[in-house]
Parts: C-alpha cells; sequence; structure tokens
C-alpha cells in the first residue's frame, strides 16, 4: 500500500521534543486524577484491552447504548478536563486554525492491549481531521484505507510522533498491532499512551 501524501495522512516523526513530551505526559497524569483511566466495555459486552479517558467538553464513551460522545467521564459523573494547550496549539497548526477540537481522547495501552481495525465515524463532520499523538512506548501503527479489506500498511509510531488523519485518510480504517515493551522510558512502569483530538459537535 502507498501512503502517498494526497490521501491526506501524515506523519510527523519526533514532532514533539522530549521535554515537551515531559511536560504533556506530567499534565496529563494529573488531569488523570481528576477523569481516571477506566476500559469500557463496547455495545457487545466485551471490555476493552485499552484504559480510557477524555478531556474537552466532550469525551468518547462505549457503553451497551452504543458508542457516543458525553460531557462527563461515564463513572465519576464529572465533566471532563479542559485540552491541554499544547494540544490545541498541535490542532490550530496542523489540523484547523479556526474550529478548536472539542474532544481528546485518551488510550493507554499495557504490553498486551490491542486495537482492531475501525473507522472514526462517531463525529458530526467528517470535514474535521483527526490528530494522533504519541507518548511512551512504541506503537505497531496499521493503516488501511475507507473500505475494511483495503490493503494495509504498519509502521511505528514512537514517543513524540504526530499524525494526522485528514481528507480521504479521514475516513481510513486504522488499529494497533502491538506495543513494543520497553522501548521508552517516557512512562513510569512502561506503555503508551495516545491523545486523538476530535471534531466531535457540528461546529457553527
Amino acid at each position: 500500500m502507498s501512503l502517498s501524501t494526497t490521501s491526506g495522512f501524515r506523519l510527523l516523526p519526533g514532532r514533539l521534543s522530549p521535554d515537551q513530551q515531559k511536560a504533556l505526559l506530567d499534565e496529563v497524569l494529573a488531569k488523570a486524577q481528576e477523569a481516571p483511566f477506566v476500559h469500557q466495555v463496547t455495545p457487545g459486552g466485551k471490555p476493552m484491552s485499552v484504559a480510557m479517558t477524555s478531556f474537552g467538553p466532550l469525551g468518547w464513551t462505549t457503553d451497551a447504548k452504543g458508542y457516543r460522545y458525553e460531557p462527563s467521564h461515564p463513572t465519576t459523573g464529572r465533566f471532563w478536563p479542559a485540552i491541554p494547550t499544547i494540544l490545541t496549539d498541535l490542532w490550530t497548526e496542523l489540523a484547523d486554525p479556526h474550529v478548536p477540537p472539542d474532544a481528546c481522547l485518551i488510550n493507554f495501552y499495557n504490553a498486551d492491549a490491542r486495537m482492531g481495525l475501525h473507522q472514526d465515524k462517531d463525529e458530526a463532520d467528517f470535514r474535521f481531521p483527526v490528530l494522533s499523538v504519541s507518548l511512551g512506548d512504541t506503537a505497531v501503527f496499521r493503516l488501511g484505507g475507507a473500505r475494511r479489506n483495503d490493503p494495509t500498511a504498519s509502521m511505528k509510531l514512537a514517543s513524540g510522533d504526530v499524525c494526522l488523519l485528514a481528507g480521504a485518510s479521514r475516513l481510513f480504517h486504522h488499529g494497533v498491532d502491538r506495543i513494543l515493551p520497553g522501548s521508552s522510558r517516557l512512562i513510569p512502569g512502561g506503555g503508551r499512551i495516545n491523545l486523538t483530538l476530535r471534531r466531535a459537535a457540528p461546529s457553527s
């Protein structure tokens, strides 16, 4: 599979410096005290292998009622913490300079966690991209096409890497095949944190 830039997919290796990665991690862990990571359950009743939380006005939620965005944490009932400025600045620079993100989904992967091929389709307007930031251990990321049976390509996403699903690639299937334990020392105890910025609600 050729990852032509005409698809709208962009990979920016090492976009965040080590100092920026550490500052962002510290902010994520602090905010996670207010909005803890939880293993949410799919509509089919299967617990997800990744632990999740969110920042921003809206957070992604899954349960027996389906996939959707909600303004509050599923277990605490509290509003989500604000999106860190370093992430909103990245969005303004790389995604959309006029309309801000209103959701930041945060996934924590331990050594055994995976994410199957899926499309991000719970947002109101697919014109807005999905911006992804990696922290911690390297992930083997798989990117396909708009159809589930399209050819796929795999690549490694290391700590500090940023990627953008925009244009045609906005609806490409993608997932995480595995985590490479010990590939980073950023997160105490290991693991990977992936932060994805989205525009979930309609823009005015």
